[in-house]
């Protein structure tokens, strides 16, 4: 059975409040920015530039994608954390991908970006006590509320998921 080049690793399914579960999110969260960086670290410029599928983002794009994504995710959460119900903002993710720093910048500079915020995301959840998971906020254009425990779930999610993108590339093209 072929997988669907869009969901490498599945889509994501949330998941009920566990510890163990919590410490495998947060743990992903905490090693995504290393397992990135490994996985793109012998890539040149023709490679970056490859788009994971066809009609997909190329490499590079995915890399500052996620940057993008997860410092959208980092102020997510800390707006749970701090705020009662807050509304967080939508964004476009297809119109960021194609504005002039995603071009110009290195890919280095999104992975160093990626490891700094990630170490205060982690240092930010991790310990945090267990009724502050249910915390929420609410989409601007879906209306949809989001537990904290929902986003952490999502956006470790989100980082295997594209780093499969690139993986899978990887194994086709056999680079």
């Amino acid at each position: 059975m072929q997988t669907d080049p869009r969901y490498p690793i599945g889509v994501y399914m949330p998941q009920p409040f566990s510890e163990k579960q919590k410490n495998e999110w947060l743990l992903d969260i905490k090693f995504l920015p290393l397992e990135l960086e490994k996985t793109v670290q012998h890539l040149d410029e023709f490679q970056l530039n490859t788009p994971y599928r066809v009609g997909g983002w190329s490499v590079k794009q995915l890399i500052h994608h996620i940057a993008d994504s997860h410092l959208n995710a980092y102020c997510r959460c800390k707006l749970a954390l701090t705020e009662d119900l807050p509304t967080i903002k939508a964004y476009n993710e297809n119109a960021w991908s194609l504005l002039n720093d995603i071009e110009e910048v290195p890919i280095n500079t999104s992975i160093t970006l990626l490891h700094a915020l990630h170490q205060r995301w982690f240092a930010a959840l991790n310990n945090i006590d267990d009724v502050l998971w249910d915390r929420k906020v609410i989409h601007s254009e879906t209306k949809k509320e989001m537990s904290l425990w929902y986003l952490l779930g999502m956006y470790a999610w989100h980082g295997k998921h594209h780093t499969a993108h690139i993986v899978h590339l990887l194994q086709e093209k056999q680079w």
